[in-house]
């Protein structure tokens, strides 16, 4: 498909339907995600509108929609549950400082272009965040749909101050759990109307606005003679739109919030890239990663000045938009405005929507998001994989989201680097069909020189494993009196100094003890760090093979030159011309 194409009423049209499907659902999830962290709904809904709108300007996907999401607003809880519940006005303000920090660390990885790294974080470790994320999301929704008061503090673990809301809490509220479980059965009875018939997925805001109105009716949202209703309520959000402000900082919470920033900058990332690949693969969009980092970074920067929620991309109005037929980015633009225009007209009416029916939401959220199958596809498929997902996991639910995500990267790397740093080398023959092949045990060895082939990443990590095959190849020639040894190195990829040393002593000591060795397959890269480091000057010329692309390859007519070097062989050779190589 081409991205680059004309905007027409055709296209806009489109975008705006998908605008208002994903409109529909955004107002009760920016609620909900803001009650979530332990902040007031406006934020959530500020979030929908500022850090969806600037977003969706500067970002790359087409159809990638932010905001405020679940994960996301559950390490801000963690973030801010230092702070007393008395103290919400000094939460708020650093809310809005964390957001700032998280758009921060994101500006300055996109700037670095350090975008692709992100890739080297498993897809495991993020199952394994994600469904820690559920279950804590789940675990703290509980008290709301109750209709009783947390206790305990924000520096205790979730299931002790669970286990104290249950024994040493409110009686529960009969009404919010009738409240809770219509939400969910009317959500749930809405989705599948949605389904059958193919219709704008408006099941969750019609769900929230249905409760909202029968618990008006019936009186438990207005306020009696005493000033409390028989039910909480999400709270009254002011009919404006955010005005730019700057958060009253306070240097102390910054070393505080720092760990956090950086948790919530990665998972944003992970969030937010995955979501878009995902899309991506589908339609055939080419994405710029760093320019959707970049914009990640300024959403959540400039939002934390128009205090939202940090935000990311959300995986449920992204496949929305997509679903629902956006064909650009201005679909984001479009719902932002939506949203704008919903809080104007209709915010006062927030007043009367009941916690449990939000959290009845959120409980549905998180029942979705524990994905069953595909947890039990990774714990079955490697090791690794299972490994990974399980420390994550495990991580999240004992320590925390904002040290899962961090443990969960430092286990990829370690996972990676060891997999990363395993170097192959096999030794190649020329057999009786004039093919150039990987020797087995049954062949005999090549007569007068010796052809190896080495394939991996040629990094640090992977120094002792190149140093060990080479040592290996050096006996081997010395104990078989061979005088010519042919490298294949093809398959060899982002060499680096420590590998360049070694392979560069090799040589030296090759040619001191009187073997000539041969390289083929040279990369681009490889052969520009020969030139940098001036191989050249030592390293005859007619030992050097580029890679080629035609059917006769390097290694063919490093073979063909070696063979010149060699004496006649008693009775026939092989012709050279008949040489061939099986790649």
């Amino acid at each position: 498909m081409n991205w680059k194409i004309s905007y027409t009423s055709d296209i806009l049209k489109r975008d705006a339907l998908a605008a208002l499907t994903v409109a529909a659902i955004s107002l009760p999830q920016a609620m909900a995600y803001a009650l979530l962290a332990g902040v007031d709904p406006r934020y959530g809904l500020y979030s929908a509108i500022v850090v969806t709108f600037i977003a969706s300007v500067f970002g790359s996907s087409s159809h990638l929609v932010n905001g405020p999401t679940a994960a996301i607003s559950l390490v801000v809880f963690t973030a801010l549950a230092h702070f007393d519940p008395d103290q919400r006005a000094e939460a708020a303000q650093a809310m809005l400082l964390l957001a700032v920090m998280v758009g921060s660390i994101q500006i300055l990885i996109a700037v670095f272009r350090l975008g692709d790294l992100t890739r080297y974080i498993s897809e495991s470790v993020i199952l394994g965040f994600m469904t820690a994320a559920s279950i804590q999301l789940g675990i703290g929704q509980i008290s709301n749909a109750l209709g009783v008061r947390n206790k305990g503090t924000g520096d205790q673990h979730l299931l002790y101050r669970l286990w104290l809301t249950l024994t040493e809490g409110d009686p529960i509220n009969l009404k919010a759990v009738a409240i809770a479980a219509v939400t969910l059965v009317l959500a749930l009875y809405l989705r599948r109307v949605v389904r059958r018939h193919k219709l704008p997925q408006f099941d969750m805001i019609a769900s929230l606005v249905l409760v909202a109105f029968g618990a008006f009716l019936l009186g438990w949202t207005v306020p009696g003679a005493d000033g409390k209703a028989a039910l909480r309520v999400a709270g009254a959000v002011p009919n404006s739109l955010p005005s730019p402000s700057i958060p009253d900082i306070n240097l102390n919470w910054i070393p505080e919030l720092l760990s956090d920033a950086f948790a919530i900058a990665f998972l944003g990332l992970l969030e937010a890239l995955a979501i878009a690949k995902s899309i991506a693969n589908q339609t055939k969009q080419q994405l710029d990663y760093n320019r959707q980092i970049l914009a990640e970074g300024l959403a959540n920067f400039i939002g934390g000045f128009f205090q939202c929620l940090p935000g990311s991309g959300s995986l449920s109005r992204s496949a929305i938009n997509f679903q629902a037929g956006a064909i650009t980015r201005f679909s984001g633009v479009i719902a932002s405005a939506i949203v704008a225009s919903a809080v104007l007209v209709f915010a006062p009416l927030s007043r009367y929507v009941p916690t449990a029916a939000l959290a009845a939401l959120l409980l549905l959220t998180a029942i979705r998001l524990f994905d069953l199958n595909r947890i039990h596809y990774t714990l079955k498929a490697t090791w690794v994989d299972a490994g990974a997902f399980s420390v994550t996991a495990i991580s999240g639910l004992a320590f925390g989201l904002d040290l899962a995500i961090l443990i969960g990267v430092a286990v990829s790397i370690l996972l990676f680097v060891p997999r990363a740093a395993k170097l192959k080398a096999s030794e190649l023959i020329l057999d009786n069909q004039n093919v150039v092949r990987e020797r087995v045990a049954t062949d005999a060895p090549n007569d007068g020189f010796l052809i190896y082939d080495l394939e991996g990443e040629l990094f640090f990590g992977a120094a002792p494993e190149l140093n060990r095959y080479l040592k290996l190849v050096e006996q081997e020639a010395d104990r078989r009196k061979i005088g010519h040894v042919l490298l294949r190195l093809k398959r060899v990829r982002h060499p680096d100094v420590v590998s360049l040393e070694i392979l560069e002593h090799f040589l030296k000591q090759s040619e001191a003890s009187g073997v000539k060795v041969w390289l083929s397959g040279l990369q681009p890269d490889l052969l520009e760090a020969f030139d940098r480091l001036k191989f050249r000057e030592w390293l005859p010329a007619e030992r050097l093979f580029p890679s080629k692309y035609d059917e006769y390859s390097s290694t063919i007519d490093a073979v063909k030159r070696i063979r010149r070097d060699l004496p006649a062989p008693a009775g026939n050779t092989v012709p050279y011309e008949e040489l061939s190589y099986l790649a």
